[in-house]
Formats: C-alpha cells, structure tokens, sequence
C-alpha cells in the first residue's frame, strides 16, 4: 500500500496526560478510546510505546464492498462497513466514513491551557460519520480508535478530549441509536510543525489492531 503505515515513528509513542479538561495520548488498547466524560484523568509521565507492524503492503482495493479488510484504504469520503464492539457486551455492525481531514491553527488549543506541551503544534480534525447498518441497538457506546498519520506515514500524536471541544465534539451515540441512524464524531491529531501535514486517517478498534487497522486518505 501506500507510505501510509510503513513506519512509525514518536510522535505517537510518546504519551501525556494532565489533569482537567483533555490529555495528549499515544497508542493504546481498549474498549473505549474516545469516551467523554467529568472525571479527571491523573498525571501520568510520558511513556513509550512498543512498535507496531506495518499493515500489509497490497491491500484488498477499496469499494469492494463486505467488511473492510485491515490494511484497505478509502477515499475520504468513501464508506467502511465494519464490525463493531463496545465493552464487553455491545456489538453490531457500522458503516464508518471519514468525511474531512481539517487543518486548525495553533490558537485553537489556546483555551485549553496545555501551554509547552502544544507548543509548535497544528491542530487537524478528523471529521467522520458513523450509520448503524446492523440490528443491534448502539446507544452510548462510543467510537473512538481514529488516529492522524502525517504525509510519510508516521503517526500524529493524539489529542483526547475528556470534556468539550467545540473545534473538534465527538459525543457518544444517542439512545436508540438503531438501524439506519447516523451520527457524527471528531478526532484531533497533532503535526509536529507547521511544516507537516496530517494527511490520512486509520481507524484501528477491533477487530483491527494499530499498524493493521483501515485508512482513509
């Protein structure tokens, strides 16, 4: 496939976390990646992360239809059908979309008093849509697992919201979020500089893991 995902670099490996309002994360594992909430989240110094492999480097063509294979790349705008899996007892089946790759500016994260931890960097929003194509009812799970890969194909540090962001919402699904309902969400990427670019997106929950998830670009 594309540069995409051949190489992976810190700019996602290293994670931070503050107090209050959002965190600076890195890859990690678990049901929940991108919940909202009140709860603040206690400090935590940066850790690395392990490396994580490549995803294949010919993957299945996009727009096949079926479910979205890891390592298959969309056009943003272009609809993933995925399984899908909150907790330990929601599962259905989702029709996943990003929609817009959004470059921000650095005055964006002013309010949000991260101070040097930002410093230098660009705020991108990873606009996407989720469709219930399943017969599972999905109220308030939450579709997290969307990182930024910058133009080489090296990840972008995350940034995760707990709280509000008004540049960026990204709430859980509503109740009665049956067959046929849609709803959007938002992921914030971090480049390094002005200088780079975030350029595509991988959604990688399960049944994907990071490195071998589905990509738009």
């Amino acid at each position: 496939m594309s540069s995409f995902g051949v190489r992976r670099t810190a700019y996602g490996a290293i994670g931070l976390a503050v107090t209050g309002a959002l965190a600076l994360t890195g890859c990690q594992n678990g049901d929940d990646n991108g919940a909202s909430g009140n709860a603040s989240t206690p400090p935590a110094t940066g850790s690395t992360a392990p490396t994580h492999s490549a995803p294949p480097s010919a993957p299945a063509p996009a727009g096949g239809g079926g479910t979205a294979k890891a390592g298959q790349s969309f056009k943003i705008g272009e609809a993933a059908q995925i399984p899908f899996s909150y907790g330990t007892t929601t599962k259905g089946t989702i029709a996943l979309t990003v929609t817009s790759i959004d470059q921000g500016q650095p005055g964006d994260l002013a309010p949000l008093k991260m101070g040097d931890q930002v410093k230098g960097k660009v705020p991108y929003y990873i606009r996407y849509s989720i469709k219930n194509t399943g017969t599972t009812d999905l109220a308030y799970a939450s579709v997290g697992h969307i990182k930024g890969l910058l133009g080489d194909g090296t990840e972008a540090q995350d940034l995760m919201v707990i709280g509000t962001f008004d540049k960026c919402p990204s709430d859980s699904l509503p109740k009665g979020f049956t067959n046929g309902h849609t709803q959007t969400g938002c992921a914030v990427a971090l480049a390094p500089s002005a200088a780079t670019k975030v350029a595509a997106a991988e959604y990688w929950g399960d049944p994907y893991t990071l490195g071998q998830g589905i990509y738009w670009k």
